[in-house]
Parts: structure tokens; sequence; C-alpha cells
């Protein structure tokens, strides 16, 4: 830091006086753990020092260059760190061409959203993507460019600043693994360029491939077995961790980590407040490993965070590791204790686990996974959050709890076993009410992946009567029910809120046909949406009740992100029961969730006893229950949260 303290110090001068005077701490703040995350990465290069110069000089440039709107909103949350970890913050994530055709038709659902409650909007990828096929928008051919039919870069800065004074933050998808096979970072490496050949992986022959193929496992089995692709024009093996057309980068070339970084500001200066980081745990590659996970790709993480504290202090970043839950934490960073100061890696982290472990736990009418994954979740850090959701664009992938599914014997087999029934489960199989499919399996016995709308998963498509569309309305609330009260981000998944069905369509479509997670990805129904309000219709209960849901969570403090969760044990595995806020406190809330098709009585003598309680009002019924209630019957799938009444508050 000592030899840049000069250089650093020239950057910044060239910034007038005000910006200047704000980025100033910022920089001097968060250079010492940049530049050593930098150092780890690529110290061993003799150009490491001029190197990172340039990349702090056009950090500065960049950071100069923001909007005074987007500055004024980074003071704001710079002086509130955890803005993003309150109790009325909401999300809500779908594709632009679904939702509103374009971006200039998304801006005209902003109501909707703002009827919702929603803070945050994850549009699913806009920038210009490959031609043809592009799994989904996910292979981009550039950082700079909007998807020609969602618009242009004026029309993204109109939603932004649209959003911005609805309060709502815009999240876009940004792909740290791999770029398309037509970004011209790949067209220069086909056309000869060596310097752009190194921002790949690339092999003259399979030797090595081979080696790594030995410890790595396969994204898509059925479509894109294998994780290299024989390119005919450059004549070597090209590692594609997931599709053939999508090059993985190469992070170990110092100009591929300035390139992303300086790409993520560039688009944080348009107006993107979120940015989910797709792949994260793919960024490090490492022979004999499974190449995930990896330190390096949190030393990747952990400098672009600091990157952003200087640059755009007012963004969030959102890690997608679908990881075991014990793998999950460190991509939110690491608290501060005796021996270290906290470490900041990304600000929010799907909590994929918690997602999988719910819809399991209906699947099988048994909480011990999600229990257990409850268990093993830490505490966040300062300045972090979960991502709690649903659904959402991709398959539910059971794998991540295999950990959790062993059961008390502690048996892969009984994982084995558990998974393979869920899946099958959720793909239609026997009496199961869902109708769902299964994704990227051609052996029916496997732990293959389930995609199909939430509706149709819990069990709408196939209600043959009233009794049992309002079991299937109780199992969608009761998943969205968890998500919200949790503690984290909820986000609602395009058409969750209108029940919306699956869309059979992708079927007939070449392009889509071998993907079935196009199942989950409708056209927003603008029928349902027209009798949201008609509670006569699936669609306005589901919606009203949501609704409900949604407001109840946004006036309880105890519902925030970072207040203690409870686990509480009972004698009933059908029951799921933790405490949020904590149990001495007036405003604790307790979550109770029934996940079986079978009405169960609690015993409250089980929360008496946590603290001088005086009684309980449930936030969804508005029902008071008195100290001399010592039993509640919970029936099917429904769920409570009750509001403990202490010597504080009246019965």
């Amino acid at each position: 830091m000592a030899l840049l303290q000069a250089q650093l110090e020239a950057m910044l001068a060239q910034l007038p006086a005000g910006q200047r005077d704000l980025l100033a701490p910022r920089f001097f703040q968060h250079a010492p753990v940049l530049l050593e995350r930098l150092r780890r990465l690529y110290g061993d290069s003799e150009h490491f020092a001029g190197w990172c110069q340039q990349l702090m000089q056009e950090v500065i440039s960049l950071a100069g260059e923001r909007p005074a709107a987007l500055r004024a909103q980074d003071q704001s949350r710079s002086a509130n760190k955890n803005w993003f970890g309150s109790q009325d913050m909401l999300g809500y994530c779908t594709y632009v061409d679904r939702f509103g055709g374009n971006l200039q038709g998304v801006m005209q659902k902003i109501s909707h959203l703002q009827e919702m409650g929603v803070r945050y909007l994850h549009l699913l990828p806009f920038l210009r993507a490959r031609d043809g096929e592009n799994d989904g928008g996910f292979a981009v051919a550039s950082y700079d460019e909007i998807e020609p039919k969602f618009g242009t870069m004026a029309d993204l800065q109109a939603l932004t600043e649209q959003l911005r004074a609805a309060e709502i933050s815009l999240c876009s998808d940004f792909i740290l693994n791999h770029v398309a096979d037509d970004h011209p970072w790949a067209c220069a490496a086909k056309a000869g360029d060596a310097a752009y050949q190194n921002y790949f992986h690339s092999f003259a022959d399979y030797t090595q491939p081979a080696r790594y193929e030995a410890t790595l496992g396969q994204i898509f089995p059925q479509a894109a077995p294998g994780n290299f692709t024989f390119d005919t024009t450059l004549q070597r093996w090209i590692w594609t961790t997931f599709y053939p057309y999508q090059w993985d980068l190469n992070y170990s070339n110092p100009a591929v980590f300035a390139e992303m970084a300086l790409a993520l500001l560039r688009l944080a200066n348009r107006g993107i407040e979120v940015f989910r980081l797709d792949s994260t745990a793919f960024l490090w590659k490492r022979e004999g490993t499974n190449c995930m996970n990896q330190p390096e790709a949190h030393w990747i993480l952990q400098a672009i965070r600091s990157i952003v504290e200087i640059a755009a202090p007012g963004v969030l970043l959102k890690a997608e590791a679908i990881v075991p839950t014990a793998q999950l934490p460190a991509y939110l960073g690491t608290p501060a204790n005796a021996a270290s100061a906290q470490i900041n890696e990304c600000h929010l982290a799907y909590h994929s686990s918690l997602m999988a472990a719910g819809w399991a736990a209906l699947a099988e009418q048994n909480t011990d996974a999600i229990a257990r994954v409850i268990q093993g979740t830490p505490a966040l850090p300062d300045q972090a959050s979960w991502l709690t959701y649903v659904r959402c664009h991709d398959d539910i992938g059971w794998n991540v709890l295999r950990a959790e599914m062993r059961g008390a014997e502690n048996s892969d087999a009984i994982a084995q076993q558990r998974l393979a029934h869920v899946a099958q489960f959720y793909s239609g199989a026997g009496d199961s009410y869902a109708r769902g499919a299964s994704f990227q399996a051609a052996d029916p016995s496997a732990v293959h992946g389930s995609v199909g709308m939430a509706s149709a998963l819990c069990g709408m498509s196939s209600a043959s009567d009233q009794e049992e569309q309002l079991l299937a309305r109780r199992r969608l609330l009761l998943l969205y029910g968890l998500a919200l009260s949790f503690g984290g981000l909820p986000v609602i998944y395009m058409g969750d809120e209108l029940a919306q069905k699956n869309e059979e369509s992708y079927l007939h479509d070449p392009q889509k046909a071998n993907d079935s997670r196009w199942l989950q990805r409708p056209d927003f129904d603008m029928a349902a949406f027209a009798s949201r309000h008609d509670e006569t219709t699936e669609s306005g209960k589901i919606f009203s009740a949501l609704l409900h849901l949604i407001r109840c969570r946004k006036d309880t403090a105890a519902l925030s992100a970072s207040a203690a969760r409870n686990l509480i044990v009972t004698e009933a595995p059908q029951l799921l029961v933790f405490g949020r806020g904590h149990a001495d406190d007036e405003g604790c809330v307790y979550f109770i969730g029934n996940f079986s098709g079978v009405a169960i009585d609690f015993a409250l003598d089980v929360l008496h006893d946590k603290a001088a309680i005086n009684g309980f009002t449930d936030l969804i019924s508005g029902r008071v229950y008195s100290v001399a209630t010592r039993c509640l019957k919970v029936e099917p799938y429904e769920q409570i949260w009750l509001r403990a009444l202490t010597d504080r508050s009246a019965a």
C-alpha cells in the first residue's frame, strides 16, 4: 500500500474537490484489502505493480463518472449499511420479455410491483446474448450492450431512474464464469490473438482435460455432457462447464479480472443497483478437485466487493452459489472475532438449501431436513443477508441436501433414497399431486433436478375439487411464508403471485425443447392479473393471501434479516417451529408450519417455557390466545405466525 500511496493520491487529485472528498476515505479504507487479495491472486507476475496501478486508475475514473443521483444514493446507503436487511425488503424476479415485452414495457408494470411492496427487481439476462442458442441469455456476447429486442442502453437508464423513484433497486445478472463463443474476446481468440486466447482455458489435446474430468461433476449431463469442447477453428479443447457455446474465463489471467470488474462498474453507473454474480463457485480451476468453492474464487469476490465499496458503495453483490449449506456462509464473508477483522464478500447469497428443503418437506411430510438446514445456518455477518425464495428460473437441485437427508443414521444410502423419492414425486410419479418434470436425467431412478411453476408443483394443476384446491393453495402459501419469515430478502418468482401454471409451449420450439426449465418461464398472465382482486378466482385468492403475508412481515421487526433465529424441536415431525427475535423480547414471533396433509396438535407449553409470555396473537388470522391456551390445532399445510405477548403488551 505504501508503494502506491503517492500514485493513488495523484489519481484522486484529478477528481473535482467534492467527489475527491467523498471517494478518498472509501479508497483508503478498502484499498488495503483489495490490494492484498490482488497480490494473493496475481502478485507473482512481474508486471503486477504496473497492472495494479492501471486498475486503480480506471476504478477511480469510473467512480468519478458516477452520476450525481447515484453518488447521493451511495452516501445514503453508506450511512445505513444494512438497509437491505429490513423486514420491508421484498424482491421480484422475472424475464424482461415475459413480464413486459421489453424494457419500456417493464416500466408499465412498476405499479404492480409497488402494489406488492417490491423493493428489488431482478430482471433475468437482458444484456446482448449469443446469436442462436444462448441458455436463456446467460451466454453473454457483450457486457456493454442491451439485447436489441429488449431496447437500448437509454431504455435501461430510463428504467433504472423510474425504479429508483419508486424505491425499487434493479438487479442484473452478471455472468462471471463464462462468455459466449461469439463474444469479441472469443472471436479474437479464434482469430489467433494469443493475448485473448489466454482469456480462456484451452488445451492442444485431451490429455489434461481428461485428468480434470476425473474429479469434475457435470452440470447438464443430458444436454451438454462433459466439461470441454473441441473448437474446430482453434483446433484446441476449450473449458466449457455449462454449454459448448459458453467459454469459461481464465481468472488466473489478471487481465480477465480487470475486464470483468470494470464492466460491472460501467453497468453500475447505468443505474443497476444489484448484481447477481452467476456461477461464482466455478471461477477457479484446480486439478484434482471438483473446481468449485476454491479459495481463489472467494479472493476474487472479495476483491470485487472492495472495488464496489470504493466506487459504488450503494451497490449490492449477490452470490449465485448453489452449494450445500456448509459451503454457503463463506460467500457472505466471515464475522469479526477476537483473532481477525470481518471479511466482506457478497452482500447476498441464495439460500438454496432452505428452498430445496421446503419442497422436500412437502413431499415427505417431514421437516427434519429443514430443521437441519436451520441448525446449519449461522448468524449473518454484518452487512449481509440471505436471499430466500420458493422458485426461480432454474431447476430445484436436490443434491444440495445430501448432508441433511442422511437422517439419524448418517447414511449416504438413505440420502440417495430420500432424494430420489423427492425428485420423482415432483415429476408426478405415482399418486403425487405435483405436475412438474425432471431436468437433465435420462435415468428415471437418478436424483434429477425438478422443474415446474410453484402452483403446479403444489398441486393446483391436478386439483379436482375445492378441497384439493385449498390444500394446494395452502402449500404454496406455506412455502412463501417460510421464505418471508426465515430472515433474509425474500423474492417472488414471476407469476407465483397469480398462481400461474406451467408453460407447455416450449416443447414446440426446437431451441427450447431439450431444456425443461422453460416449463417455468411463462408469459405474464394478463387475464389473471386483471382478476387479481377477484377472490372467487384462484389468482385472486393467492394474490390476496400473499399480500397479507407480505404486510404482516412488513409490520414485524422480528422478521428482519438480522433478528435472531431459534429452532424449536417438537415431537411432531410434520411441524416446523422456529422463533424470530429474542424469546424474552416484546414482539418475538414464532413460525409454526404444518407440512403434512393431516391436522397436528401443537402444545403451546413449548413456547411458554421460553419466556414470561402472557399469550399470543396470530399475525395472519388475528386470533388472540391467552396464557390459558395450552394447545393449537394446526390444520393441513397451515401456517401460524404467533407474536408473543409479554408483560409489556396486553393479551
